[in-house]
């Protein structure tokens, strides 16, 4: 799930241990995108740095700092020494979002499928939401995503949980919705 930042979106809302219904919104981008460029908010502190086999604790350390507000809670339980193994990969790209020397945001970009780039994860942590950075951060991730050779369409998919800018932006960055299903969650926190 990717948020692009801030409170939850839909309306939703429950306390921790409730289950709840979320919608999730699959999207596709297939054709490769001219001239899409944001620049950054003018003298913005940042720096985008892509880690090399980075250890399962810094992943899940982005993951809590943008998915903290989104319940996103998967990731969690997975064991760290396959998810090293995955990060490691040629073709897995985490990359970071630096604002003023600390970690706030980031995207997973994801080639294992031929053809296909998924955007697996992408969002800013919540100190930086509102600074401009969201659309400069997702370009930058669709440019990434569609640089590697033989890329015919690249792929994200964000829920009801994720912040109501999240599915918008997408779409006015050229993700088209190709389906939509409904998973059951259980709250860890309260919500709404």
């Amino acid at each position: 799930m990717t948020p692009a930042g801030g409170a939850n979106a839909g309306g939703l809302s429950g306390k921790a241990g409730e289950r709840i219904s979320v919608a999730i919104t699959w999207l596709e981008m297939t054709r490769r995108p001219e001239g899409l460029h944001f620049p950054l908010p003018m003298n913005a502190p940042v720096a985008l740095v892509r880690a090399k086999a980075p250890p399962a604790s810094y992943f899940l350390y982005l993951y809590r700092l943008v998915g903290e507000d989104y319940e996103w809670t998967d990731r969690l339980a997975d064991d760290p020494a396959t998810l090293e193994r995955e990060l490691a990969r040629e073709d897995m790209a985490l990359n970071t979002l630096m604002w003023e020397g600390w970690p706030a945001g980031f995207f997973l970009l994801d080639w294992r499928q031929a053809g296909v780039c998924e955007l697996a994860y992408f969002g800013l942590a919540g100190a930086t939401r509102g600074q401009g950075l969201a659309k400069w951060l997702l370009a930058e991730a669709i440019h990434a995503g569609w640089s590697r050779p033989g890329v015919e369409k690249m792929t994200v998919n964000t829920c009801a949980l994720d912040h109501p800018s999240a599915l918008p932006l997408y779409q006015r960055m050229g993700f088209s919705p190709v389906r939509r299903t409904e998973v059951e969650r259980v709250l860890t926190r309260d919500i709404g």
